[in-house]
């Protein structure tokens, strides 16, 4: 207890007593959130103000049709892809510092396909059953994690090899859930939508639970990021300074597995954002995950909410998955990180 409550009050101070760059970071970051939250609102096949909406959700202005498209559509999808945002941008975070790869992301090492292919299959066992859909979705993001994680000790592999890995099981993953979808079509509504990713007709008994474990496995994070500080300094460093370093860093990646699980239950398999967000936000606040960490969840939420507002608007009337924005974005960026990486002469 006495522990927890340490690494508690640390993380506070360390969040308290940032630096003026840092605190103007955080600034930007909530602005951004706002900003992506009226977008979301706001815009779409019909634009409608912020007082507009404000007036019609608070009951001084009646505008039936105005209120149903803010009450069943815009307000659950920014809610689903705040919260889907904010665990893919914190996962990808935890999993990059854990493992030691830069390159590495809840869609590159399997993951996302890990979590898809236990929804589809709960779909085949459990029809009906939506309350198991997360619970699903974190087991098979679990055993994806833990598999890459099995084989980067048991090869002594290097980070690229690592990366490697994930690929393949990835692909492996991604072959079973088409199987599925071929054997019984019936075991995921929406079958297109899921598998590229998307937040369209999500209304908020869908992912409520996941939302929940999304909330409570980022606090646990938050609590934790001291310890994810010490044990980036190397497992001998971390051992002599009192840390139980299999346990902790078993501890990290459930949480980053709860967190990708959990958004992909009911946003789909959305890739990138737990490549891209990391990267971004490292140039500004560094390693330190006390800072890291809460910068990405708000970078993640702004950042997905943005890409699905595009998404729906950009070609009005017709609306494209969130999660072709996200690839067209990701995929190049992937690659630049693969070149500057190789440039770099970073093999290890």
């Amino acid at each position: 207890m006495q522990n927890g409550a340490l690494l508690t009050k640390n993380w506070l101070h360390c969040f308290t007593e940032m630096n003026r760059p840092t605190l103007r970071l955080f600034c930007i970051l909530l602005l951004l959130l706002l900003t992506a939250c009226f977008m979301g609102i706001c815009m779409g096949s019909q634009y409608i103000s912020p007082a507009c909406a404000y007036r019609v959700l608070s009951g001084a202005q009646t505008d039936l049709l105005t209120w149903r498209i803010l009450q069943y559509v815009r307000l659950p999808r920014l809610c689903a892809g705040l919260l889907a945002g904010m665990a893919l941008g914190l996962s990808g975070a935890v999993i990059q510092n854990v493992l030691g790869n830069p390159l590495a992301a809840p869609n590159i090492i399997g993951v996302n396909s890990g979590a898809g292919f236990a929804v589809a299959l709960a779909g085949v066992l459990f029809p009906g059953m939506v309350l198991l859909t997360p619970a699903a979705a974190f087991l098979g993001a679990l055993i994806s994690v833990f598999a890459v994680l099995k084989i980067a000790k048991a090869t002594e592999a290097s980070k690229s090899t690592i990366i490697l890995a994930g690929v393949a099981l990835s692909s492996i993953f991604s072959a079973g859930t088409e199987t599925v979808i071929t054997l019984w079509p019936d075991a995921l509504t929406h079958n297109a939508q899921f598998r590229i990713g998307g937040l369209a007709n999500l209304p908020y008994s869908k992912f409520t639970v996941a939302g929940l474990v999304i909330l409570l496995s980022s606090l646990a994070v938050f609590a934790l990021a001291p310890m994810l500080d010490v044990l980036m300094l190397g497992d001998e460093t971390a051992k002599s300074l009192g840390l139980r370093t299999r346990r902790i860093r078993s501890a990290f990646l459930v949480l980053a597995a709860a967190l990708a699980g959990a958004a992909v239950s009911f946003s789909g398999i959305l890739g990138f954002i737990g490549l891209i967000i990391p990267h971004a936000i490292r140039h500004f606040t560094g390693e330190e995950n006390s800072r890291l960490l809460p910068a990405c969840a708000l970078a993640g939420a702004s950042f997905l909410v943005i890409c699905d507002t595009a998404a729906r608007t950009l070609f009005s009337p017709f609306e494209l998955p969130v999660g072709i924005v996200l690839s067209v974005l990701g995929g190049p960026f992937f690659i630049f990180l693969v070149l500057k990486k190789r440039g770099g002469h970073s093999n290890g």
